[in-house]
């Protein structure tokens, strides 16, 4: 018999850290296409609830901080605040530290449509859970506690992080 070869702590066995990796991608990509349809019943674009999902997660946030954690640069990301600041969502303060520093921040209008788009996603998720036998969503449980960690995030508790990441075409929460 021949001997086995020892595999490589970055390797696992009978897949591949690149083939995992290429179906949690695309597996990810797919879920969330499918979410964003949810995301239609806020009235947003997807730029503006990105913005407003980090503005009410992240409390309030400068305009400059916004725009990198949003990944855009500052005049698209005045753009999208105007928009929310028309739409009663948002409010821009100046600092009471540095006046030169402007300071966005949620209204109640503005957590409260963030929470009902939540509350949205989670629901059509569990429509779809409710479709699985329980042994896979114990899986699935596990796989969700296991993608956190892969991606330094921790969930708020059991019930699931609540924090828009904040990125085009990734999850949040609204």
């Amino acid at each position: 018999m021949a001997k086995q070869k020892a595999q490589p702590p970055s390797s696992l066995p009978g897949d591949d850290a690149a083939q995992v990796a290429g179906r949690l991608h695309a597996a990810s990509i797919h879920l969330l296409r499918g979410l964003r349809r949810v995301d239609r019943g806020t009235g947003l674009s997807g730029p503006r609830l990105s913005a407003l999902s980090v503005i009410v997660f992240g409390g309030p946030i400068a305009m400059g901080a916004l725009a990198a954690a949003e990944q855009v640069r500052a005049p698209t990301m005045t753009r999208l605040v105007q928009g929310l600041e028309t739409e009663g969502l948002v409010i821009r303060e100046r600092d009471p530290d540095d006046g030169r520093v402007c300071r966005v921040r949620a209204t109640a209008a503005g957590r409260k449509l963030l929470e009902r788009g939540r509350q949205r996603r989670i629901a059509s998720l569990v429509q779809g859970l409710s479709r699985l036998g329980e042994k896979d969503r114990r899986v699935l449980a596990r796989a969700a506690g296991l993608m956190e960690r892969l991606s330094g995030k921790r969930s708020a508790g059991r019930g699931g992080g609540d924090r828009h990441s904040g990125r085009r075409g990734e999850s949040h929460p609204a």
